[in-house]
């Protein structure tokens, strides 16, 4: 692992669930000092309650200055204009948020920082911090979101990588669309909390009390958002209305086509560290997702979370998934989804099995922080070689 770094890191929003942006830099933590910028955005604002509130708890949080959150680890939310399509806003974004950044290293007394940023936006900043390296982690294909000002963001992107001393990507497309951009690029897979999400094998964790307990019960959890294809579980419910499907998560989609299905639960978000205990409580778990350009780039999390746990999983054969081979069921339609399912539950293959679990010790996230931490070091040897020139 480095040590004694001052770290830069362009994230999402610190709080909330920990996504791979906050398990790695938690581990980086352990003997580096992070500045986490909170996130500038990625498409454009609409006129929403939604985007209002998001906007003025940004202005709170900014008037908060730089604030420690835990060891070594600080967080600013900078302002800029969110209209990262417009050339003028960017320009006069990059002046003010450099400005901002270089007063909270100055606060903090950062030197020959390294940027390790995840955000495509942050590209017109970066290189202006008087950073010693620049790496550009990606882990999306940014410009397929929702709202994204798809322009803009490839253009934002390319500027970023040409400029970074290396692109880590947690994907094998990833790796194949921004190989042309970088000659530094690796692949670093995501990893996953193995030990907190085997405690769903334990006999001594408690399902929670509004996981339903009708068996079978076919779980998913995460972001209920629009690359979830919500078309295989209203198929499941209404093919096989005695059993139960509870869906954890934030909802940021339509759900209506669910009102009349009785058997399937939206619990909402659900803690982190509650997680395990609905897993214990799932039979079989789901990974249902809309094929397209943004989902054949991801590496969903929640993948390994729920092997970790021990979990028989169905899932869309986006090539990340097809990598973990005999683990994961794969379904390409509803039908295929509710072949699969039966063939697990005849099979006996149901809920938490710790020999699933064992199968997830080489993911840990500790293992890909290790490995990154190795891309780092190399890339500062040969920039002190070259210096040295």
């Amino acid at each position: 692992m480095i040590q004694n770094q001052d770290i830069i890191c362009f994230c999402n929003d610190w709080g909330g669930d920990p996504l791979s942006k906050t398990q790695i830099v938690r581990r980086l933590a352990r003997k580096n000092r992070i500045l986490w910028v909170n996130s500038t955005g990625i498409r454009n604002p609409k006129v929403s309650a939604h985007d209002f509130g998001r906007a003025w708890k940004k202005l709170r949080q900014y008037f908060r200055g730089v604030r420690r959150v835990e060891d070594n680890i600080w967080v600013f939310a900078p302002l800029v204009i969110p209209f990262h399509g417009s050339p003028v806003a960017r320009r006069i974004n990059a002046r003010w948020l450099a400005a901002q950044l270089r007063r909270a290293c100055r606060k903090l007394g950062f030197r020959d920082a390294t940027t390790l940023t995840f955000v495509p936006s942050s590209a017109a900043v970066v290189g202006s911090l008087r950073e010693s390296r620049i790496i550009y982690y990606c882990v999306d294909e940014y410009s397929q979101f929702s709202g994204a000002d798809t322009e803009a963001i490839l253009q934002m992107e390319r500027a970023l990588m040409e400029k970074s001393d290396a692109v880590i990507v947690s994907a094998s497309r990833l790796y194949e669309t921004k190989r042309a951009y970088n000659e530094n690029t690796y692949l670093i897979t995501h990893g996953v909390d193995v030990q907190h999400f085997r405690k769903a094998c334990f006999p001594e964790t408690e399902i929670p009390a509004d996981c339903p307990t009708r068996r079978p019960v076919i779980g998913f959890y995460g972001l209920v958002e629009d690359w979830v294809d919500l078309r295989v579980i209203r198929y499941l419910a209404e093919a096989r209305p005695d059993w139960s499907f509870p869906v954890i998560g934030e909802v940021r989609t339509d759900i209506t086509a669910f009102e009349n299905l009785p058997n399937v639960h939206f619990l909402g978000r659900r803690d982190y560290g509650s997680l395990p205990g609905y897993c214990k409580g799932f039979d079989v778990a789901l990974l249902p997702f809309v094929m397209n350009e943004l989902t054949i780039a991801a590496n969903p999390l929640k993948l390994r979370e729920y092997l970790a746990a021990g979990l028989p999983v169905v899932a869309s054969p986006i090539p990340e998934v097809k990598k973990m081979g005999r683990l994961v069921r794969l379904a390409t339609s509803p039908g295929e989804y509710l072949e699969q399912i039966e063939e697990l539950l005849a099979r006996g293959q149901r809920g938490p099995r710790m020999v699933v679990s064992r199968a997830m010790d080489d993911e840990s996230w500790d293992a890909k922080v290790e490995e990154l931490s190795e891309y780092m070091q190399g890339l500062g040897e040969r920039r002190a070689v070259l210096e040295g020139v």
